[in-house]
């Protein structure tokens, strides 16, 4: 056996050993909204309507008159994507506490059993599924390469693998714009397209910030995370250039006006001249924690900010 996988069961027969001990009260509800990874849903909720909300304005279709798309479109990805989250959890159940950030899920504290995990698990994604197909085929097919992608791309292949399991994991983070979009319109546009892009290259720097302020304990799970691999030098490079990848993609979107693409340069702008600042700093951990607050602000203003331009 090789000390690190020696080291690694050693852990977790520690954490294990003192768990009982440490579990939080909570209630059914948290347990399972920690399950499913509320905050992730919630987030994704936002791009998947900002791509469906853009499908309508841009073929000519009335919000109002079309709410049963939007409900079947906003309840079928929220479904898929809090199934493939607990399916996520269901897989991880034995690094999870390695780590102090998912040592308290349910998984973990052996508050839900595995086997109703899973089988949960399947009801959401097939759930999400149905509603999915009400809308368009593209949409659920979509939704499907959206599972596909986060459960076995990224959670059974590449996570304990491969350094390069964030960018992997990116695809089906970037999914979610184009579920709603072609819950619309099933002929996706370059608009879509350019939606997807964001999200996508978004996702790295956002990530790897996370990942610099969890370094040991990814280090401890044995996850190989860049930080872990690389050290902090060449994450904080890789950042910089993922940042700086963004740069260009606000004029794919020139359809929104000017006032949107005034605004999205400048958050690609302030987010690179934060990251090109806060390369002085000699607190790595500070850097990482500005990066990663000013990634959730970026996402955020950017995907309602195309939504309240095609309201003016």
């Amino acid at each position: 056996m090789s000390n690190s996988k020696a080291f690694s069961e050693a852990a977790i027969e520690n954490s294990q050993t003192g768990l009982e001990a440490g579990i939080t009260e909570t209630t059914a509800l948290k347990d399972f909204l920690a399950l499913i990874k509320i905050g992730i849903v919630n987030s994704n909720l936002i791009t998947t309507f900002t791509g469906l909300w853009l499908a309508l304005h841009f073929t000519g279709n009335r919000f109002l008159d079309n709410l049963d798309i939007v409900f079947f479109t906003l309840i079928g990805s929220s479904l898929i994507i809090a199934g493939s989250c607990s399916l996520n959890n269901y897989i991880d159940r034995d690094i999870d506490p390695l780590m102090e950030r998912t040592k308290d899920r349910p998984t973990v504290t052996g508050k839900i059993q595995p086997g109703k995990v899973a089988l949960m698990s399947g009801l959401l994604i097939g759930s999400g599924l149905v509603l999915l197909l009400l809308t368009t085929v593209t949409a659920a097919l979509i939704g499907v390469i959206g599972v596909f992608s986060y459960v076995v791309l990224y959670t059974l292949w590449s996570k304990r693998r491969y350094v390069s399991n964030t960018i992997v994991g990116s695809i089906s983070g970037a999914v979610p714009p184009l579920i709603g979009w072609a819950a619309v319109d099933g002929n996706l546009s370059l608009m879509a397209w350019s939606l997807f892009l964001i999200v996508f290259i978004w996702q790295p720097p956002h990530f790897y910030a996370l990942a610099m302020r969890r370094v040991e304990e990814y280090r401890a799970a044995g996850i190989p995370m860049l930080p872990v691999v690389k050290g902090f030098k060449a994450t904080k490079r890789s950042i910089i250039l993922w940042v700086t990848a963004l740069l260009p993609l606000p004029f794919l979107l020139m359809s929104l006006g000017t006032p949107f693409l005034i605004l999205a340069t400048l958050l690609n702008v302030g987010w690179l001249a934060l990251g090109l600042y806060g390369l002085k700093l000699k607190d790595d951990i500070k850097w990482a924690k500005l990066m990663f607050i000013y990634s959730l602000q970026y996402l955020t203003i950017m995907f309602v900010a195309m939504v309240i331009v095609t309201l003016i």
